[in-house]
């Protein structure tokens, strides 16, 4: 069967889909590799280099898609809605396309890759099973996110995040502050320590207590009934308006004494939870920052705007979406190692085969044979129909 990576025409997107170190594997396990002119470049992954690994460049996009069996993809046309669009035109019966979908954010999209009759995997979905692990997009590009997070609170804080012992006097450290202790969470808490940062975490599921302080963090204890908080995938469930209200009421002494806030709590197929309000960050000293990477959902700050910085009562309000693709050389690693290994999962002799009964290919499968295949992916086109 034949692979093709096309380019990313997302704006801004520097990733892509397959670096040249992932393709002896696939082309081992027989398969053949195309890969769109200058796919890589922004990566720092050369067309000479997919080459020397065995890889065909095509000038064309049409060309490729035509000539493809499967799609790799870092964002298929659900994560890239504007420019993506084109390239459903392009899918035919059969084809396969692998990549991040956002399959919650807009299920029309999705609706029309399904009539083109293509299969479509989404990396978003994989289960939080020991078997998939390394297929685990969205932990790879958590990770990344959470680190990134860090430094540009860092950049972008009027003071040092470590305590200094100088002849002018003692610099205190910075209080960081992390909310919602997933992959990104931890990450950051590891990274704000690694600075000199003084941190403390807090998350709805009491569990992660343990992990925050083998960090070096403090865990912040609220009286809430947090039980029953966390899903059979490990992620954080949403919780009820009056459990979210309470929070608040006692999260607001720790933000104000913050000089750095970081929200990461997301949940999948839902708006993001507001976890700081307005009036919380009025009572920040000014000066502080709020990083929020629940942007892509509506944000867990009031006053977050995806993909834009907000000043507001001398307070910076980052709400980056795109925090992977800022180090897209290691995201792009990453990602390849997770696409690359789902697919090889799904293959045998060079040859894709769709076993339904597999947990993650079952999990990962949203369009097949012209239609919405995904339980959840067709409840939320019901209640939008």
């Amino acid at each position: 069967m034949i692979l093709a990576v096309p380019k990313e025409t997302h704006p801004g997107e520097r990733r892509v889909a397959l670096v040249p170190s992932a393709l002896p594997i696939l082309v081992k396990a027989g398969f053949t590799v195309l890969v769109e002119q200058d796919a890589g470049t922004a990566a720092g992954c050369l067309d000479a280099a997919y080459q020397d690994k065995g890889a065909e460049i095509v000038p064309d996009r049409a060309d490729l898609y035509a000539r493809a069996d499967v799609i790799l993809q870092v964002r298929t046309p659900g994560a890239n809605p504007e420019a993506g669009s084109a390239d459903i035109a392009m899918l035919r019966q059969g084809q396969i396309v692998i990549g991040l979908t956002e399959p919650f954010t807009d299920p029309a999209i999705t609706q029309a890759v399904a009539g083109t009759g293509a299969v479509l995997f989404s990396m978003e979905l994989i289960p939080r099973i020991s078997r998939a692990q390394s297929m685990d997009a969205l932990s790879s590009m958590a990770t990344l996110a959470g680190y990134k997070a860090v430094l540009l609170a860092a950049g972008n804080l009027p003071k040092m995040f470590p305590m200094m012992m100088t002849a002018a006097g003692t610099i205190p450290p910075a209080k960081v502050f992390i909310i919602g202790v997933g992959v990104a969470g931890l990450m950051a808490i590891a990274q704000a320590r690694k600075l000199g940062a003084v941190v403390e975490a807090y998350d709805v599921r009491p569990a992660v207590k343990e992990q925050v302080q083998s960090l070096g963090a403090k865990f912040v204890e609220m009286e809430l009934d947090s039980e029953d908080s966390e899903d059979k995938g490990g992620y954080a469930k949403a919780m009820d308006e009056e459990f979210y209200r309470k929070q608040r009421e006692l999260m607001s002494r720790v933000v104000a004494a913050s000089d750095v806030v970081i929200t990461t709590a997301a949940i999948p197929g839902r708006a993001a939870p507001i976890l700081v309000t307005e009036e919380m960050v009025k009572g920040m000293a000014p000066g502080s920052v709020i990083v929020d990477l629940a942007a892509a959902g509506g944000g867990n700050c009031d006053l977050t705007r995806p993909d834009e910085m907000v000043e507001a009562h001398g307070v910076k309000i980052f709400g980056p979406t795109d925090l992977p693709s800022q180090m897209c050389s290691d995201a792009s690693r990453m990602y390849a190692r997770n696409i690359s290994t789902l697919l090889l999962n799904m293959s045998k002799d060079g040859l894709v085969d769709i076993d339904k009964d597999d947990e993650i290919v079952r999990g990962t499968m949203v369009t097949r044979g012209g239609n919405v295949v995904h339980p959840m992916i067709l409840e939320k086109l019901e209640k939008t129909a």
